[in-house]
């Protein structure tokens, strides 16, 4: 019996660890910040986690004011300026939006994804599906995020030493 214990205990102790690794109390309801700035996007990126699937915006140093956005899960995400449906994979839209142009001051673009409709390679990604450009307007800019489910996610804003901004979008892989 003491061999079994002895056996049995570390997987327990190992799995209650794990539990706790990937506690996403985060929620599923929209993320917003109020601001704006002139400070334009110049990259989209992702990534994985052991816990949730990464959306990372860039905006360049240049310009002025705080970032300003509105992340939430929406029926349809809708292109900014001519309010184009934009169908996304998954069963859950998610809206990211950044008060942030994708253009400079003089309206020369500072980023174009290379291919709209596929932003990011996520096909191996558990919880993004699809991430789609939704357009620049306005001094806003608009990404589709198609997720396998609604689940929690986290939004908050990174500042590099540089004057740069980084806004980045979490979305857990489970409800924990």
């Amino acid at each position: 019996m003491g061999l079994l214990l002895a056996l049995i205990g570390p997987i327990v102790a190992s799995s209650r660890a794990s539990a706790t690794v990937c506690e996403a109390p985060w929620g599923s309801l929209a993320k917003t910040a109020s601001g704006s700035t002139t400070k334009a996007l110049t990259g989209v990126r992702t990534g994985q986690n052991l816990c949730y699937d990464r959306l990372v915006l860039d905006i360049g140093r240049t310009g002025t004011g705080s970032v300003g956005y509105d992340v939430r899960y929406v029926t349809t995400v809708y292109s900014e300026g001519q309010g184009t449906a934009l169908p996304v994979r998954g069963a859950a839209d998610i809206k990211v939006t950044v008060r942030a142009p994708a253009y400079n001051s003089s309206g020369a673009s500072t980023y174009l994804p290379a291919n709209p409709l596929e932003m990011s390679n996520v096909s191996a990604y558990r919880t993004f599906k699809q991430v789609r450009w939704g357009g620049s307007f306005e001094g806003q800019t608009t990404i589709a995020l198609g997720v396998r489910a609604r689940l929690p996610m986290r939004v908050f804003v990174l500042n590099n030493t540089d004057g740069s901004r980084r806004l980045v979008v979490d979305v857990a892989h489970l409800w924990y």
